[in-house]
């Protein structure tokens, strides 16, 4: 059986739960050292403990330029280099745009923005000492087509596709070796997304599985993006930069669905 990233070490962001917990499981199982940050600092550990050996995790607000830079520093300690940057970090605030107050929208961007944006800003010098490299950032297909309950998450994950495209024609103008893409997920089975969908402020085992009666589409889980993830992380992808991979199981060209 092959290890399709094996020995690549991985900072994955978010990593507690949900998608992010999908992309570092994945990620390790096939054979990388995995770097789990998250703000949820139990849940972080026992992902990692569980996990096991080459899986470590760092507490992390992904929206502080400190924590990003310690981030990288501790990661360059243990391994003395990076592969991959999973930015999958992110926060929905539901609200059109007369509902969302300022503050609301400054947080949504400091996080699902500023801290893609830092996570890039940090990593590429020591994704290129290592001699390249995957950057992998967690956009949506809210960046494609209008949320009207959603303006401020909108924002911030066009935002995300926008930087995704800077980052890559930086780097291939550098030729660092560094690849820059974005995903776009739709209708996936997360905790986030069911207390935006079910308007709830938690949302149990059971709310998630009666998510599917909302649409007429099927409901993705986490791992379904995480083995996109895995497919930018390899070798497999080295020519593929600067892309925007939809995974919404052609919501976005049918919008009827």
């Amino acid at each position: 059986m092959s290890i399709r990233v094996k020995d690549k070490v991985c900072i994955v962001t978010g990593a507690s739960a949900g998608i992010g917990l999908a992309d570092a499981r994945l990620l390790h199982s096939e054979g990388a050292k995995v770097v789990l940050t998250d703000i949820d600092r139990e849940r972080g550990l026992e992902a990692a403990e569980n996990l096991g050996d080459g899986a470590t995790f760092i507490w992390q607000d992904v929206a502080s330029e400190e924590d990003w830079i310690s981030v990288i520093e501790q990661t360059r300690k243990m391994y003395n280099r990076l592969d991959v940057l999973v930015n999958n970090a992110g926060i929905l605030l539901p609200g059109s745009v007369l509902d969302t107050e300022l503050n609301d929208f400054r947080k949504t961007q400091s996080v699902n923005t500023e801290g893609v944006f830092l996570g890039c800003k940090y990593s590429i010098p020591l994704m290129e000492k290592s001699g390249g490299g995957s950057i992998i950032n967690m956009s949506s297909v809210a960046a494609l087509e209008g949320i009207s309950l959603a303006c401020a998450y909108s924002a911030s994950k066009g935002a995300v596709r926008a930087i995704t495209k800077s980052i890559a024609v930086f780097c291939r103008e550098k030729s660092n070796g560094i690849r820059c893409n974005s995903i776009h997920p739709d209708g996936v089975r997360t905790a986030m997304v069911g207390k935006f969908a079910l308007g709830k402020e938690e949302v149990t085992s059971e709310d998630l599985e009666n998510m599917e009666s909302l649409t007429s589409n099927e409901l993705m889980l986490p791992i379904d993006i995480a083995r996109v993830v895995l497919f930018l992380a390899s070798d497999e992808s080295r020519f593929i930069t600067g892309a925007e991979l939809v995974v919404d199981n052609g919501a976005t060209v049918t919008p009827n669905l």
